[in-house]
């Protein structure tokens, strides 16, 4: 079930996990080899792990899965403090705004780009 991911990254695991949207705290648990009170005490800890809570249970939905997955990276492969992997986690979430707002930057820029490559070849068009 649990496998060494073949990335640049440093032996972080991928799990095949079932196509559900959403995990109860025992199936993360047991994908993810950790305790249960492991992963509730995470959750008070690092803020980007967030699962939703309905009448007093926690589910866990794929992006939490992951982020739990790289924490326990963080920690138990890479050798990570708790504070070092708040840290860490931190400034991936800041990379990846930016790579947000670089994408939609771009995006428009292609737009723009269209729009005028149609015009030109409307111009083009009624001169030819």
């Amino acid at each position: 079930m649990v496998k060494p991911k073949s990335t640049d990254k440093p032996k972080q695991l991928e799990i095949d996990l079932p196509d559900k949207k959403y995990f109860t705290i025992g199936e993360v648990s047991e994908f993810c080899q950790l305790k249960s009170h492991v992963l509730r005490y995470w959750e008070q800890v690092f803020p980007q792990l967030q699962p939703s809570k309905r009448r007093g249970r926690r589910y866990y939905q794929r992006r939490d899965v992951e982020m739990v997955i790289e924490i326990k990276s963080l920690l138990h492969e890479q050798g990570f403090t708790i504070p070092g992997a708040k840290a860490r986690l931190s400034k991936s979430d800041v990379l990846e705004a930016d790579l947000k707002g670089e994408a939609e930057n771009a995006m428009g820029l292609l737009q723009q780009m269209r729009s005028e490559l149609k015009e030109f070849q409307r111009y083009l068009s009624q001169r030819y």
